[in-house]
């Protein structure tokens, strides 16, 4: 049996890193954890870019969906007065493939940088220069505040605003199905996980299919240290089948080659 990949980023960003993956011989499946919808918000209550020195996207989607909502509100151009700013340059790409930054400074950590988090992005802001005076930070209805509180702490104001809503997704009978073939063969897939909210949307599936002793055995592959730390002391997976990398599709490809 050839190597399997589970793909568990929310639909649209996994296709990139599934094709290398099936063109290198293994078997890909896109299985998101969580399903995105943008956030109703009065055109009144919707944060506008101007009134800040610098935006924060905690990931290519909080951008799409922050967007939507902008247009939703009649607006349709990015002020160059407001920076953009993302934690790697994958999220930074999937801004600029929007056609809203062309005239916005893009901040973020480089592809050599070690990690790309929000660790990694305070330390960039904080090399760039004076610290902005107002921040927006465009994230889902939950996620880390610890980028927030770093820059509260430096003086920043900040604003957090929730552009998306993030849901457990329901897997299908098929994918139920396969998880329990899976099992029967002892194969051994490699699991791409990237949140705590996905992480414990992918258990929840994994339950419904009765597979979680084996499931507990697989390998895993994660983008963030803390989400190492969870799988290990939570879920009780082995230390070793673990994995941390970038959230870069190079990153991730080379992790998967070699897990």
């Amino acid at each position: 049996m050839s190597d399997i990949a589970v793909l568990t980023r929310p639909e649209g960003n996994n296709d990139a890193l599934a094709q290398r993956l099936a063109a290198a011989g293994w078997q890909v499946r896109d299985w998101p954890a969580l399903t995105l919808a943008t956030q109703s918000c009065a055109p009144g209550l919707l944060p506008r870019p101007q009134a800040y020195d610098l935006a924060v996207f905690v990931s290519g989607n909080a951008a799409r969906h922050y967007l939507a909502q902008l247009q939703g509100a009649g607006v349709t151009a990015w002020p160059a007065s407001c920076a953009a700013a993302t934690v790697g340059p994958a999220s930074a790409a999937a801004l600029r493939a929007t056609g809203w930054f062309d005239n916005a400074e893009l901040v973020h950590p480089g592809a050599a940088a070690p990690r790309h988090d929000s660790e990694a992005l305070w330390d960039v802001l904080r090399q760039r220069g004076p610290l902005p005076r107002r921040v927006l930070i465009v994230r889902g209805t939950q996620g880390r505040d610890w980028l927030a509180e770093q820059l509260r702490g430096a003086g920043v104001e900040v604003t957090p605003h929730a552009a998306y809503l993030r849901a457990p997704a329901r897997w299908g009978e098929a994918e139920l199905a396969q998880l329990r073939a899976w099992r029967d063969q002892a194969a051994r897939p490699a699991w791409l996980l990237t949140s705590g909210e996905g992480i414990a949307a992918v258990q929840a599936n994994i339950v419904r299919a009765g597979v979680l002793p084996w499931w507990r055995g697989g390998r895993f592959i994660v983008t963030h240290p803390a989400l190492a730390r969870r799988m290990e002391s939570e879920e009780g997976i082995a230390r070793e089948a673990i994995s941390v990398h970038v959230s870069d599709n190079d990153a991730l490809f080379e992790a998967f080659v070699s897990a």
